[in-house]
């Protein structure tokens, strides 16, 4: 094992030595993390950082590959594309390694140059005196013919398609206003995302990921950010205890359980682990004693969603013991006692982050809500997170999901982003034709302009991402109604005539066959007669034991002429699994062969029998072609219905993207804080004597697990 330093192991098993022929990975994209080679430096959108056990899966796959001629590996996972379109290149080298050899795309800046570019834009650099250009791995191009490469490897099969018993979903969206403290936060967000911009601050100090952190935060709670701040009553945590505890209360009968979703803010330390360590808990009595021994009795318990939401539910009458955290199974042994308590409905309210509760988990039973209290930045997280209610096995036929958002805040402008890329991925997953081109999707944290204009509360930003999901899904309609008028005139020069033409000389020639076999029709009840190598046999069973004797000589891939029969001459052909007699007059005729030699007699005239049959087959196959061909010169030539529409719209969106970026195309002016305390309460003063909020680091955005603490 390489880490850092060489291990040399010799009383171990390799992978070699034990025999696997055929590898299974469920969940494949919890390994897209894999290394990658590019002489791309610095190019946002494109992440080098590796995990070992991506490299590790890659060496596998290598392996089955030699092993089984490229046919040993299969993977399954409802997110293959989660966050970029990069992922799909990560995704070919497990899969589809020979194709990318054969096509020189082995090199990711090869397969780059190909299906994507590198886009640099013009922003203010961070001493303020300045423009920096800013690269990015953004545009992608040639989409149809990536993906018709990439569906050579991947089955697509989506909802619809499956069809699969699963729920019906009824979706909630509840809206909470901002309190008085909270607008006062956004303001202060948009003078640091001020300061940033014009880099009064250093990036290691401020920087406009810290600010969008800070601003799901306030999202979720303005408590997160400052514990001494009030408890909203109408804030989107108490709305989801309200919905919590009155579906708790009328699922009392059958037990039906509930997952609540959320990735910041979640438990840590000791405290988290009481809960599940109450009647019913997921491990042994001494352990349990152990571990409350050890416990600090006066430490200070952090403020926590978790554990404020908990404390709420309690006090409204959910015993302590049918709710549980997730992070309290930290073994695996305690998760699957745990996901068998939810199953069976003793625990009824099940809490926990993307990354812990999404998945893999299987407690569907009984499910009959979830709630997302907080938006993640990947859509395939959000897919993961409906995964777990809308899944077979669940006994309602009816589910419900409930997503929470505060007006005014970051979570509006979060959830439509999500739903944007969402919409993204969705055009090159299905077997639709994707559009030729489109922007990447791999961003977690927002620009100037959108933080400005979201703290401004300008209204373009709902329309802007409203009309961006609009066009997607009329360029997606044009490129279909593109590809069906292609299809069409190559199918009016080509495919019809062709196909016209093959079908009356069908027709011929089974006319022309069934006039030989009635000159050749014997007495009703005897038998025509055989020639077969030159003898002319009368008897049935010398001419069927004839027949068998010349199989006897027939090799793998032989076709051999043996005769005639009722006008028509016999041949053997013998492909390794079956031997067939061909009679070819005009046309072919085919009859498989037996062990009974009056059995292949038989099988032999039930085929020519067959021919009128065939005949009528093929005119009412030629009669179709003629329709079809009517409706193709009809369709051929007419306009997309949409295109005004999609004019009008797309002028519409690059008029607001203009409006605006406008900020980001000049030196931004500087902001008055004297003038902005004046005009809001002073509830910046108490942040400054709160302690400091724990802010993730820009580095560590990309980790495996997105929890902000």
């Amino acid at each position: 094992m390489w880490n850092g330093r060489l291990f040399i192991a010799y009383d171990v098993v390799t992978f070699e030595q034990l025999g696997v022929d055929r590898l299974f990975v469920d969940e494949a994209h919890g390994y897209k993390n894999l290394f990658l080679y590019t002489k791309m430096r610095n190019v946002a959108g494109i992440s080098t950082t590796e995990a070992q056990k991506s490299s590790d899966m890659l060496l596998k796959c290598r392996y089955l590959d030699e092993l089984t001629g490229g046919k040993g590996v299969v993977f399954a996972t409802g997110t293959p594309v989660s966050n970029s379109m990069t992922e799909l290149y990560t995704m070919m080298r497990y899969l589809q390694h020979d194709m990318l050899q054969r096509n020189h795309l082995t090199h990711f800046d090869n397969w780059a140059s190909i299906f994507g570019e590198t886009t640099t834009a013009i922003e203010l650099a961070p001493e303020g005196n300045g423009y920096r250009a800013r690269t990015r791995f953004a545009k992608f191009f040639n989409l149809p013919e990536l993906m018709n490469i990439w569906k050579e490897a991947a089955d697509i099969k989506t909802a619809d398609q499956l069809n699969l018993p699963t729920p019906e979903v009824e979706y909630h969206n509840e809206v909470a206003h901002p309190t008085e403290h909270q607008q006062a936060m956004v303001q202060e967000l948009s003078e640091r995302a001020a300061e940033v911009h014009s880099g009064k601050v250093e990036p290691w100090k401020d920087n406009m990921l810290k600010i969008t952190s800070d601003g799901r935060k306030l999202g979720l709670d303005q408590r997160i950010l400052n514990p001494l701040l009030p408890d909203d009553p109408s804030s989107k945590v108490n709305q989801c205890v309200e919905n919590i505890a009155q579906i708790w209360q009328d699922g009392q009968a059958e037990k039906l359980t509930q997952l609540v979703f959320c990735d910041i803010s979640t438990p840590k330390g000791t405290a988290g682990r009481k809960v599940a360590k109450s009647p019913g808990k997921l491990d042994s009595p001494e352990l349990h004693a152990l571990e409350t021994l050890t416990e600090p009795a006066d430490e200070e318990k952090p403020f926590s969603i978790y554990y404020d939401i908990r404390d709420k539910l309690i006090a409204k009458g959910i015993p302590e013991t049918e709710i549980a955290f997730i992070h309290d199974a930290n073994t695996e042994a305690r998760k699957k006692e745990l996901f068998a308590k939810v199953r069976s409905g003793q625990v009824r309210v099940l809490m926990g982050s993307t990354f812990k509760m999404g998945a893999g988990m299987n407690v569907q039973d009984r499910l009959i809500a979830l709630h997302d209290l907080d938006c993640p930045w990947r859509p395939g997280d959000l897919e993961q997170r409906k995964g777990r209610i809308v899944r077979q096995g669940n006994k309602n036929k009816t589910v419900h999901i409930y997503r929470y958002v505060t007006e005014g805040t970051f979570d509006s402008y979060l959830w439509q982003t999500v739903e944007n890329k969402q919409k993204f991925i969705s055009q090159i997953m299905t077997s639709k034709s994707p559009v030729r081109s489109c922007e990447d999707i791999d961003e977690t944290a927002l620009s100037y302009a959108e933080i400005k204009a979201l703290c401004a509360g300008d209204p373009r930003i709902k329309e802007k991402m409203d009309l961006d999901i609009e066009v997607s899904r009329l360029k997606l309609l044009k490129a279909n109604h593109q590809s069906q008028q292609y299809r069409l005139e190559d199918s009016l020069l080509k495919y019809f005539p062709e196909q016209i033409e093959q079908n009356k000389g069908f027709i011929t020639g089974l006319k022309q066959d069934m006039e030989t076999l009635a000159a050749h029709q014997p007495p009703e009840g005897e038998f025509a007669g055989m020639v077969i190598r030159g003898d002319a046999l009368t008897d049935k069973d010398n001419a069927g034991a004839a027949i068998l004797e010349a199989c006897k000589e027939l090799k793998s891939g032989d076709t051999m002429e043996i005769g005639s029969y009722r006008g028509l001459n016999m041949s053997l052909s013998f492909n390794g699994f079956r031997v067939d007699l061909i009679l070819k007059g005009a046309m072919t005729h085919q009859a498989e062969l037996g062990t009974d030699a009056r059995g292949n007699l038989t099988r032999i005239d039930h085929a020519l029998e067959a021919v009128p049959d065939r005949l009528k087959s093929v005119q009412a196959q030629l009669d179709n072609l003629y329709q079809q061909q009517a409706a193709a010169k009809a369709e051929l030539g007419k306009p997309f219905l949409q295109e005004t529409e999609l004019q009008e719209k797309s002028a519409r969106l690059a008029q607001l993207n203009a409006l605006l970026d406008i900020d980001t195309k000049c030196p931004v002016p500087q902001v008055s804080k004297r003038q902005a305390k004046a005009e809001r309460p002073s509830v910046l003063d108490k942040l400054k004597s709160s302690p400091p909020p724990v802010r993730t680091m820009p580095d560590k955005a990309h980790k495996k697990e997105t929890e902000v603490r």
